[in-house]
């Protein structure tokens, strides 16, 4: 079969994002189409429901930075703003097979079904506790800092053992982590600084272990050997990432998908449709993650009459898959959460799909009924098209969400 020529490449710029019309304009072009990421580098999105599906069990389609051809040639800097999230390090997100399974595996052990079902109690407790501190403060608020964010924050902190003296670092660390900024130093130094707190919680643990999950994938032990200090570094930087990152904006985007729709809002208060389907229609209408990064081919992929070649990185564009018509109908544009289940793939799909992901889905479901049922009155502050996105390639999130709670 002789390849197609690709088309023109689409560039992709954070600083002025609106993440529902990239992803038109990217699913538009194709289900696969060459991009220009920030600082010049060059991938392919993956757009369409069916062809991510597809290529998210393609064992062509690997993660380990060793097959991306202009990385390894030295095209693609250290200091390159996405570069920590691109090359994160030894973890279950960077590696494929055998090695992918026992670092992964160490990890769902700590979220499987029955174990996230038992975390119920305290992320009522969690949740309540800033609900009761939110009712008793002013009725102007940013809802994603005084309550999206510090839930999965503290849950995910609570099981690692983190003080909560030091949230509020890793909340920053995070967010310039996740970001774009044009800053070769500050990258290296939010790098370093995450590097330094997940090293040094390894380092604590080994010494004095404790009754909290970092100290359990430390004493792990499965059949292709324990963690290292590098490999558990890096699982524990992925798992405080992804525990309360994904969390914050499921929370924070079906508040505001909601407060837009309010006749969608009664159905749900009246208890005509479950809160369930309010959080699988927000996962699908605006996922979490707006583009992963990356896989990388490890030989030519033909998707649809495109070939990506070998060597090329590759992202998932979930803000375009999540609207795919093709996968969700007509309808796909429009939230609603009356609609018949269909699948979506905001939390990956094969063999590194989401392990935290019933975590997640636990949280949002404890946090926005109770939410709702203490402050009936809520409200945005502010027109919803004045609402400002984060400027980043990865997070789909709002940089606040004003509200007002009574």
């Amino acid at each position: 079969m002789t390849a197609a020529p690709a088309p023109a490449p689409i560039a992709l710029d954070p600083l002025a994002r609106d993440n529902a019309a990239e992803g038109a304009l990217l699913r538009a072009a194709g289900p696969a189409v060459p991009v220009v990421l920030p600082g010049g580098v060059a991938a392919w999105a993956v757009t369409r429901h069916a062809a991510a599906r597809d290529l998210l069990t393609d064992a062509r389609l690997v993660k380990d930075a060793r097959h991306w051809a202009a990385y390894q040639r030295g095209e693609v800097p250290k200091t390159w703003p996405l570069i920590g999230l691109a090359v994160p390090g030894p973890s279950m997100v960077t590696t494929d097979g055998a090695e992918h399974r026992r670092l992964r595996a160490l990890v769902a052990q700590a979220f499987t079904p029955r174990r996230v079902e038992l975390m119920r109690p305290r992320v009522e407790e969690i949740t309540h506790a800033l609900l009761d501190a939110l009712a008793a403060g002013e009725p102007l608020v940013d809802l994603k800092s005084a309550f999206a964010f510090p839930l999965p924050m503290t849950v995910i902190c609570s099981l690692l053992g983190v003080p909560e003296s030091e949230h509020g670092l890793l909340r920053d660390l995070y967010e310039r982590f996740f970001g774009v900024k044009p800053d070769p130093e500050g990258i290296q130094a939010t790098v370093a600084g995450l590097n330094a707190f997940v090293n040094g919680l390894v380092a604590q643990r080994r010494s004095a272990p404790g009754e909290d999950l970092a100290s359990a994938l430390l004493a792990a032990d499965t059949e292709g050997g324990a963690l290292t200090d590098a490999e558990a570094a890096a699982t524990l930087r992925v798992i405080i990432a992804a525990g309360h990152e994904t969390t914050v904006n499921l929370i924070g985007n079906a508040v505001r998908a909601l407060l837009a729709h309010p006749d969608q809002l009664a159905l749900v208060r009246a208890g005509e449709v479950s809160w369930d389907a309010v959080i699988e229609e927000s996962l699908r209408w605006t996922p979490p993650t707006s583009n992963f990064l990356f896989r990388f081919a490890a030989e030519p992929i033909e998707v649809g009459e495109l070939v990506i070649p070998a060597g090329d990185p590759v992202l998932v564009s979930y803000n375009a898959i999540g609207r795919d018509p093709l996968q969700h109908g007509v309808t796909a544009e429009l939230f609603d959460i009356t609609r018949d289940p269909t699948r979506h793939l905001s939390f990956g799909h094969g063999p590194h799909v989401c392990p935290g992901s019933p975590l997640a889905r636990l949280e949002a479901a404890v946090a926005l009924p109770a939410l709702f049922e203490r402050f009936p009155g809520l409200s945005l502050t502010v027109p919803d098209g004045e609402l400002r996105p984060s400027p980043s390639l990865v997070v789909n999130s709002l940089q606040e969400l004003p509200v007002r709670l009574w």
